[in-house]
């Protein structure tokens, strides 16, 4: 079957076994738990459970996208013979590893990264055969759990680089396409805020594959100043999505002393600041690294994943503070002269039309919130990042939808924090937790003479799906439209609330897949 973009092979990479059972566990299962799905818990009308059936990421892209698994009659499909582009791999890493089906002596992850270019070559030849426009054309597409996506940068960021073994084709070439990580961590793993030690010797179960100093000698990241979670100029970043997991409480690997080294703002094991490539596009999920709760087998997941390898829009959002009113009390301190320290709470929630989960979100009550202070968020005027999305067209719509735009709504709150004066607390005249901004934002993406054409509409004055207002420009040669839309309290208003919050949503959409 001739290749078509941007249906490329897609090759799953699982994360990180600890023991040697855990190992065996692993390479006894064929798909290496891509296949495991999940059981939602909902509650309807009448506050009856109900189940929400997610299959698993492999079955879904089989029934969505036509995709075929790589196993036929016990094993791979033979070496020599013809496989679909839209074919699914294992990249079964660990087999060499383990007593039952190999030598039983752990390997470095650059030797795992090796082996994942030896893979991806043979997967080239079955897939393209000799056909030198197929051998041109084609590109697989990497997705992995946890440590996996460590040995993706390990390929690309040391193996593709430093090839010298010349049956293993020339530096430079990788052949992929794009990445698409869950809950690695890209920046190390961290108890109690210090970084997993290197053992040495001592260290049999390599744990120090997530200590940054073994990390950087991996990823081949010479330069001191640049971070662990570069991809280094080796990959685009573009190409590189982070899906990161906010759930630690769930998390029950390790008898559960990982998520009491880590605690909120992780999945349990790898903290949210850790978790996401360094100017990669990201969205965040309510879900744990692993287990029932897993950011894995979630039907989040699996709509990033799908919409970031085959969706037609990219689309980045933002909040920029333009105003932030203190209450009174607070106001009068800072006016005589008095430090006035605060954090904000930014809720924030991407939705799709007619589904029943989040492409992103983070929230007080989940403590994943962005936390900003107030001196970075009036004084800087950075505007502060929210998530990236991909949107496809018809084939993902729910039925029912007749219009033709692509369709997301944004739900975005700003909580009141707990103010310092001078390094005390400060509770005069003010409420803890109240909200200084509280908005749904719905858009409405269509193309007009091949180009993206935004509008969209506050529920506050129109309710909830409604998009009415266009705006926006087209501001670069690569189609980018951007529109800022104003939030909160108007410019010049005459009596300002005290608190609140004036300031501007910032939303880019730009062409993907359009190769």
């Amino acid at each position: 079957m001739a290749i078509q973009a941007p249906h490329y092979p897609i090759i799953y990479v699982r994360g990180y076994a600890a023991t040697m059972s855990e190992i065996e566990e692993t390479v006894a299962t064929p798909y290496m738990g891509f296949n495991l799905g999940s059981t939602k818990i909902r509650q309807d009308y009448e506050n009856d459970i109900v189940r929400f059936i997610f299959e698993s990421p492999l079955i879904r892209l089989m029934k969505d996208e036509g995709y075929v698994d790589a196993y036929r009659g016990g094993d791979f499909i033979p070496e020599g013979e013809p496989v679909p582009s839209r074919s699914i791999w294992i990249f079964r890493y660990y087999e060499p590893v383990s007593k039952d089906l190999g030598e039983g002596e752990r390997l470095l992850i650059p030797e795992f990264a090796t082996q994942l270019r030896r893979f991806i070559l043979r997967i080239r030849k079955q897939v393209c055969g000799e056909d030198p426009v197929e051998l041109e054309k084609f590109k697989v597409y990497l997705v992995a759990h946890s440590m996996g996506g460590l040995v993706c940068r390990c390929y690309l960021q040391n193996i593709c680089r430093t090839l010298r073994d010349p049956q293993l084709g020339l530096p430079g070439e990788s052949h992929v396409d794009k990445v698409f990580t869950y809950a690695t961590p890209h920046n190390g793993i961290d108890m109690k805020g210090v970084n997993v030690p290197d053992l040495g010797s001592l260290d049999r179960m390599h744990v120090s594959n997530f200590n940054r100093g073994n990390m950087r000698d991996y990823l081949k990241i010479e330069d001191e100043d640049t971070s662990v979670s570069s991809l280094d100029g080796a990959f685009p970043p573009a190409r590189f999505f982070s899906f990161v997991g906010t759930n630690y409480r769930d998390y029950s690997a390790f008898f559960g002393l990982s998520k009491k080294g880590t605690g909120p703002m992780s999945d349990g094991l790898v903290m949210m600041k850790n978790a996401a490539v360094e100017g990669s596009p990201r969205a965040f999920a309510h879900r744990s690294h692993s287990g029932h709760y897993g950011i894995v087998n979630s039907e989040e997941g699996y709509q990033n994943l799908r919409r970031f390898l085959f969706g037609q829009v990219r689309v980045d959002a933002w909040l920029e503070a333009d105003e932030i009113r203190l209450p009174k009390a607070v106001q009068r301190e800072k006016d005589k002269g008095k430090q006035v320290r605060a954090r904000y709470n930014i809720d924030v929630a991407a939705k799709t039309r007619n589904a029943g989960y989040f492409l992103s979100e983070r929230r007080v009550s989940q403590e994943s919130s962005i936390r900003k202070k107030y001196e970075k968020m009036v004084g800087d005027k950075q505007p502060v990042y929210l998530f990236s999305g991909f949107l496809r067209g018809s084939s993902a719509k729910a039925a029912g939808v007749k219009d033709k735009a692509l369709a997301f709504a944004i739900q975005l709150a700003v909580e009141v924090p707990l103010f310092e004066v001078d390094k005390r607390f400060w509770f005069d005249e003010h409420f803890e937790g109240e909200t200084l901004l509280n908005e749904t934002v719905t858009f409405k993406v269509l193309r007009s003479a091949g180009r993206p054409r935004v509008k969209y509409g506050l529920a506050s004055k129109v309710g909830v799906g409604r998009a009415p207002t266009a705006g926006g420009e087209v501001v670069d040669a690569h189609d980018t439209f951007r529109i800022e839309i104003p939030l909160g309290f108007k410019e010049g208003a005459r009596n300002p609330p005290q608190p609140g919050f004036r300031g501007r949503l910032i939303l880019t959409a730009r062409p993907w897949n359009a190769d």
